[in-house]
């Protein structure tokens, strides 16, 4: 894998948290666990654009009123969704 930020190709797969902001903007909740990027060339440790898009779909598709203030990656990306598709995405 090549780091979007140096261009390395010295990078490993980790996983980090994050905080992320609910699409209704009145909470945020904590994320373990979600899959990221190590660079060994540049120290970056990032999620990928397309996994934050991902994620961004996700939350926008299932109910997050019930969702509590801390998650598992994994757990929340198996929640059932209500939506196919994020729909105002262009």
């Amino acid at each position: 894998m090549t780091c979007e930020w140096c261009q390395s190709n010295n990078t490993v797969q980790t996983t980090k948290e994050a905080y992320w902001e609910l699409p209704d903007g009145l909470k945020a909740i904590q994320i373990h666990n979600i899959p990221s990027v190590y660079c060994q060339s540049c120290g970056m440790n990032y999620i990928s654009e397309s996994l934050v898009q991902e994620i961004e779909d996700h939350l926008f598709l299932i109910h997050t009123h019930d969702l509590p203030h801390a998650v598992n990656y994994d757990d929340l990306m198996n929640k059932p969704r209500t939506l196919k598709k994020n729909y105002f995405r262009m």
